[in-house]
């Protein structure tokens, strides 16, 4: 196996690793978009895949990113957008990365000291307090989809699906996928054709 070969192996499995996301927690993802100011999203009608899809620069793709891409197609449909392959209004890109992280937690504590006592001739107990710190190390894995103006190559919004990576069996990692899909796609707020951002859910 090459060195080529090698770097490919090595981006998919970082990619496929972030996306064994903690979905399957009761809050799901934590989700955070942005966008630009300046778009005017009622011009988008049309939707095509950027090239190359930032997951699939290794030169082939996976059954995560066909999953991903899967659940893209349906979100970007359910909000009225056409699938336009040569000349499309938007560019969809994806990717995935992992990155590792540490909690530091400190809970106040109290315990007794021994210590003698010439007064009293014997050992006496003596309080003190103090804060005992745990490190809580983790990976953590993040989702991320971009909406880019094909006209200008100008990313107009992007959200980001993280969560806490775990060791889950194939059907559960396909699960996790689509509610991050989903989850992302819960906070655009536009329809094809359409300036007028609708209400979230929760605001």
């Amino acid at each position: 196996m090459n060195i080529r070969s090698l770097k490919s192996l090595r981006v998919w499995f970082v990619a496929a690793l972030a996306l064994v996301v903690l979905a399957a927690c009761a809050t799901g993802p934590r989700v955070r978009t942005d966008y630009d100011p300046g778009a005017n999203f009622a011009q988008y009608r049309t939707w095509g895949w950027y090239s190359p899809i930032a997951m699939e620069q290794s030169g082939y793709s996976s059954w995560i990113s066909e999953r991903i891409k899967a659940n893209v197609q349906r979100e970007m449909e359910a909000r009225g957008y056409r699938y336009d392959a040569k000349s499309p209004d938007l560019k969809v890109n994806f990717q995935a990365v992992v990155q590792e992280r540490s909690d530091v937690y400190s809970m106040p504590r109290s315990d007794i000291a021994w210590l003698y006592s010439y007064r009293a001739r014997s050992y006496v107990a003596v309080p003190f307090w103090y804060d005992e710190t745990t490190v809580s190390r983790y990976t953590e894995g993040t989702l991320t989809v971009d909406l880019v103006d094909a006209a200008r190559n100008r990313m107009v919004w992007t959200g980001d699906a993280i969560g806490r990576v775990v060791r889950r069996n194939p059907e559960q990692r396909a699960a996790d996928i689509d509610a991050s899909v989903i989850a992302i796609f819960a906070k655009y707020p536009y329809s094809a054709g359409s300036g007028q951002p609708l209400p979230l859910p929760g605001r």
